[in-house]
């Protein structure tokens, strides 16, 4: 006896302590949340109590028959509360002070937005799902999105949004939940919860933890019949109540009851929880001790439908010891059935008056004792901020998740060594991924109608990368792979090395039988265009990888796998907010566009703009052309002249110094000795590079080879045939005598040097620096500075003589030239002496689009270290980057022009750092880099189109004044 009354004073013990637990809609306040309370409560009539138990469905997308059925639904019925469903943001807003308007008590408007409004609105922010989010190791990530999406209900008027599911996705198969949950790990999914949690409600904005006792470990979906979990008491407490305990602890304020069949907690097996007393208030209420709202999961869903008639449902969900009823059926005979069930005493006015006084602590909670209309001004704008994207990009980059990396395939290096194809596998759109791919090197997409078609393909190809996508329009499309998807798999990972990146849920791999031939697995978790992009720059190193797998993979991988790795230290693609630029100020860019476009300055141009290694804007403007036809592209080539200079030459010359193959003290005389006994003897490397050799500027050596009355090309010189003799390529169908080189030479020794010493911009001491660097290693210029730079960096769009590599519709054209090739300049290099050299010239010759030489920039910022490679130390790059001769007013440095010495001067926009350097170019082209703001600014365009006097660009410094809108849109 006495036994039995220990047990018994012990679980009573027990049963009460966890009673005891806070009340979480209590505010800091609470005389005041009390007072308020009791003057709503105190006033109002049965049927106003009853009303205020309701919450009922309303559509921003329909009509006015609709809206009135609402309106009825608040006036004549009282309804405490509303969920909207579909439509636009200012229509929800519109609506809403419309229906607030009309209730005598303030209504509590809820909403479905687990991965942000775009769940149910239009024209709002989408995030991530939560198993996205659950492989993620930063919960402060997760707890921001929370504060996010409370700062988005909040802006339009939502008190409480239905989440987080904080379900425990046991079951692969589960149809409903799956990419809903923050994964199988009970400890994860409830970290992820309290983050997410405490970041929603500390905006004022009530969550609510769902589905209650959980709906992890389904295989059936409870909107459509009552999902059966016949499990023990043990099991459920140890798993699926573990992140409810845990989150009530946190502060949880609400809980959705679950339509669940779960025999160990209601025995009547017709019984759905959510209308279990023994569930609803023995456990939720009494066991657990939660004292937050308790709202039912949509009354008009089959899992509860199916039980008994609506107005018996609602009843039984009151007597369950729900709060609010979501979604209910029948409402004017739901307070008739209410009212008779009060009467036979099956409910008590005490019972109704409870859940009241917590509907309304809610309220008071959320701030509706002080209730304002919603401000409709710039809602869409303020729900679509450039502070969430950043969000989301951050969400994304730690989410994903690298599973095997045999030989360290990623991150990929050794670019120049490797050809890589790609293929897609899956239903759903890939062009941001492979767009993306594309940014870092050569991407060949390959396809074919048969398995053996494509391995036959995919033969020259090092490695390949398949890409399966599949849709991702909400959680519960399909993201299996199909059995033809499989073979092809596996047919071509037999043969080739294989990078697999899935865009769907990690549960598609469970179908893959092996992964022993796959050398590289990585899920992306979902076929957005951000995880299509951010993806494509962790393959490529741009960014390491982070993420953990939040479920099982069978037994390949186990939850909590993932390789992390760091970057390489390659360009990012990010946006400006991203990096503390304002995409505000730089919007001002379309309009000096706009000016140069419209002005005929060029007839279009590329700017690329990257801080820290970020790429923060990469765009095009305009036309080929000013016959407006062919627009320019990203991936569109351009002579960027005179940055040959520092785009081949200098990287080249910087490398020889380092190997000591050449001093900067080296005198002409030393290293080419035709020049022994010339007045160019003396001249050192640094004075060349310093442009104070004094050497002219120019020598036209074109006009030697034409008839100097009538201009035209002299037969002896060239031919419109190649051959051995006539060997040199000038221009379309114009050969220059091979052996004219040699003339070039001597024009240059025996030139005149200028009288006058200090600065004098000049390009013959290029010619010399490129006859120096191809007698010392023994290769031409071009063939040089592609080896040892552009394939090893991914610059595969960056190149001499680019009609020999790419097609001629990708090249921009340069100048329709009158007076020497007499045609359009389309892929031949517009520099008459660089054209003479058969378009490789030390100081022109280069074609490249922004994104490449935005590369090499960056290769100098980072002090000669890019795309984990070290190209040149960094005391080179330093003693490269500094005036040698400042005391005579020389603003240059070894091959780098830098800020201007005279304000008269416009080398610059004035606004950047003395450490900073780039150059221009005659076609109309600039970059500039500087180490202190972190920025590196491209700007490529065909200023000389239709010819050379079309001098606007340059007359009304429009690069420099984009370098100044680029600085000025820096945050402090």
């Amino acid at each position: 006896m006495k036994k039995h009354l220990l047990l018994l004073l012990l679980s009573s013990f027990i049963f009460n302590s966890a009673a005891q637990g806070t009340d979480p809609l209590r505010t800091t306040d609470f005389e005041a949340q009390e007072i308020w309370v009791d003057s709503i409560a105190n006033g109002m009539s049965l049927d106003e109590k009853i009303g205020q138990l309701f919450m009922v469905q309303a559509y921003a997308n329909s009509d006015e028959k609709h809206q009135e059925s609402v309106i009825e639904m608040i006036s004549k019925y009282h309804v405490g509360g509303l969920i909207f469903m579909q439509g636009s943001p200012k229509k929800q807003a519109s609506l809403t002070n419309k229906y607030q308007a009309t209730a005598k008590v303030p209504l509590l408007i809820g909403f479905d937005g687990e991965w942000g409004l775009d769940m149910r609105l239009k024209n709002t922010y989408r995030f991530p799902w939560n198993m996205t989010l659950g492989a993620i190791r930063d919960n402060t990530l997760v707890k921001k999105f929370g504060q996010h999406l409370g700062q988005h209900a909040k802006r339009i008027g939502i008190h409480i949004n239905f989440a987080p599911v904080i379900d425990i996705n046991v079951n692969p198969e589960n149809p409903i939940i799956g990419n809903r949950s923050f994964g199988e790990n009970k400890i994860n999914v409830t970290e992820k919860a309290i983050a997410f949690i405490k970041g929603m409600q500390g905006e004022g904005v009530l969550a609510n933890g769902k589905h209650f006792p959980g709906h992890g470990d389904t295989a059936s979906d409870s909107h459509h019949t009552l999902p059966l979990l016949n499990f023990d008491k043990a099991r459920l407490d140890s798993i699926e109540l573990y992140p409810y305990k845990k989150t009530f602890d946190a502060g949880l304020t609400s809980v959705m009851t679950a339509h669940l069949n779960i025999p160990s907690l209601e025995p009547d097996i017709n019984l759905p929880t959510s209308l279990s007393k023994n569930v609803v208030t023995n456990l939720l209420q009494g066991q657990l001790g939660f004292q937050g709202l308790i709202i039912t999961d949509g009354l008009n869903m089959k899992g509860a439908a199916n039980y008994a008639s609506s107005a018996e449902i609602n009843v039984a969900a009151i007597v369950a010891g729900n709060d609010i009823l979501l979604i209910p059926q029948e409402i004017s005979a739901s307070i008739l059935l209410i009212k008779e069930a009060l009467n036979s005493g099956e409910l008590t006015q005490k019972r109704i008056d409870f859940s009241v006084r917590k509907i309304l602590k809610a309220k008071y909670w959320a701030g509706l004792h002080r209730y304002q209309p919603i401000v409709l001004e710039n809602i869409v704008e303020a729900l679509n901020r450039k502070e969430d994207e950043v969000l989301h990009r951050a969400l994304v980059k730690n989410s994903l998740t690298l599973l095997k990396s045999t030989a360290a395939v990623v991150p990929i290096r050794n670019l120049d060594s490797q050809k890589i194809a790609y293929v897609k596998l899956g239903d759903a759109e890939n062009d941001a991924h492979v767009n993306m791919l594309k940014n870092y090197a050569e991407i060949t997409v390959v396809s074919d109608t048969s398995l053996k078609g494509i391995v036959e393909k995919l033969k020259p190809f090092d490695l390949v990368i398949i890409g399966f996508h599949k849709s991702n329009a909400n959680p519960w499309k399909s993201y299996k792979f199909t059995k033809k998807e499989l073979r092809w798999l596996h047919g071509i990972a037999k043969k080739n090395t294989v990078i697999l990146e899935v865009f769907a849920s990690p549960y598609s791999l469970l179908k893959v039988k092996s992964f022993k031939n796959i050398e590289g697995v990585m899920v992306s978790y979902q076929n957005s265009k951000l995880a299509q992009e951010i993806s494509a720059q962790l393959l490529f190193g741009a960014i390491g990888a982070k993420g953990k797998l939040p479920v099982s993979i069978g037994t390949n991988f186990k939850e909590g796998s993932g390789i992390t790795n760091t970057d390489l230290s390659r360009f990012e693609y990010t946006i400006p907010e991203a990096v503390g630029m304002s995409s505000y100020k730089l919007a001002l860019l379309d309009k000096i566009a706009d000016t140069i476009i419209t002005e005929e300055m060029a007839p279009g141009f590329q700017i690329l703009v990257a801080k820290n290694g970020k790429v923060v804007l990469q765009k095009s403007y305009g036309y080929h052309t000013q016959n407006k036809i062919k627009k320019v592209k990203n991936t569109d080539l351009y002579d960027v002249a005179s940055l040959t200079k520092i785009l081949a030459t200098l990287p080249l010359l910087m490398k020889a110094e380092e190997e000591q193959r050449i001093s900067l003290t080296d005198e002409v005389a030393d290293m080419l000795p035709r020049f022994r006994n010339t007045n160019k003897a003396g001249i050192t490397v640094k004075e060349m590079l310093s442009h104070t050799a004094q050497l002219k500027a120019w020598i036209p050596f074109y006009k030697a080879t034409q008839d100097s009355l009538t201009g035209e090309n002299l037969s002896s010189y060239y031919r419109t045939i190649k051959s051995k003799e006539y060997g040199t390529k000038v221009a379309e169908n114009l050969f220059l005598k091979s052996n004219y080189k040699d003339s070039i030479y001597k024009y240059i020794a025996r030139a005149d040097q200028r009288e006058e010493t200090g600065y004098k911009y000049s390009d013959l001491g290029y010619y010399l620096l490129k006859e120096v660097l191809e007698n010392t290693y023994k290769k031409p210029l071009n063939t040089l500075v592609d080896a040892y730079f552009y394939q090893p960096l991914g610059a595969n769009r960056t190149g001499y003589l680019p009609l020999e590599h790419f097609s001629k519709k990708d090249i921009v054209p340069t100048e329709k030239d009158n007076y020497y090739r007499n045609q359009l300049l389309q892929g031949n290099v517009h520099d008459m002496g660089a054209a003479m050299l058969g378009g490789v010239g030390g100081h022109a010759g280069v074609f490249a689009n922004a994104n490449d030489v935005g590369k090499i920039m960056q290769l100098y910022l980072q002090k000669g270290f890019y795309g984990g490679k070290r190209y040149l130390k960094s005391e080179t790059i330093n003693k490269f980057n500094q005036r040698y001769f400042s005391d005579e007013k020389v603003r240059r440095g070894l091959g780098f022009d830098k800020p201007q010495l005279d304000p008269e001067v416009k080398a610059t926009c004035g606004c950047v750092s003395e450490e900073s350097f780039g150059h221009s170019g005659f076609t109309g082209t600039y970059a500039w880099a500087d180490p202190i703001s972190g920025l590196v600014y491209v700007f490529l365009s065909n200023r000389v189109y239709p010819d050379m006097e079309n001098r606007g660009l340059i007359e009304r410094n429009m690069r420099t004044k984009i370098q100044q809108v680029l600085q000025d849109a820096i945050l402090d």
